[in-house]
């Protein structure tokens, strides 16, 4: 992907414009200095993931092979703050720090999920790494996550590039 100069629109391999299925429609820029509070988050929750064993390959391994709980039991934790999350914001109307409205679109469903669930979880299983904690096994010393890494960005870039392609 390019930008282009005039209309700062986004276009894919091919040239067309790229559309965001989930774009961020944040209007108020944030300095470096106000992004910091981002890095801060990220820290605290890579620790959080690390000290939760969230980031250990052998936790991955128990729960895929159903011998034990405790993952289970952090993605339910994550599903049911998220849901309730979810709620609060729509219920109150929580605006962000800037005072924006949060605006959460519907999403569609298309038969691709599918398969990209079954690819994602596949990897997932055979690495012992997700997205999530990637960065948190980077920083807790586990080098060899570098490849995960670098194995989930070629992925993304190929979903990109062959993405008009694929299944709906």
């Amino acid at each position: 992907m390019r930008n282009v100069e005039k209309t700062a629109q986004l276009v894919d391999a091919t040239g067309r414009p790229f559309v965001c299925e989930a774009p961020n429609e944040q209007a108020a820029s944030e300095g470096v200095l106000a992004n910091l509070k981002y890095l801060a988050v990220g820290t605290m929750f890579g620790i959080v993931f690390v000290k939760a064993e969230v980031v250990s390959w052998f936790r991955i391994q128990e729960m895929f092979r159903l011998q034990a709980f405790h993952m289970y039991g952090v993605i339910g934790t994550a599903v049911a703050v998220g849901m309730l999350s979810m709620f609060l914001i729509r219920t109150f109307k929580i605006r962000t720090l800037a005072g924006e409205e949060v605006i959460v679109r519907d999403k569609t469903f298309n038969q691709g999920q599918i398969y990209g669930g079954l690819i994602f979880g596949l990897g997932w299983a055979l690495t012992g790494a997700c997205p999530g904690p990637l960065f948190a096994q980077i920083g807790a010393g586990y080098p060899a996550v570098a490849v995960t890494l670098i194995s989930a960005v070629a992925g993304t870039w190929l979903y990109g590039y062959f993405r008009e392609k694929l299944p709906h």
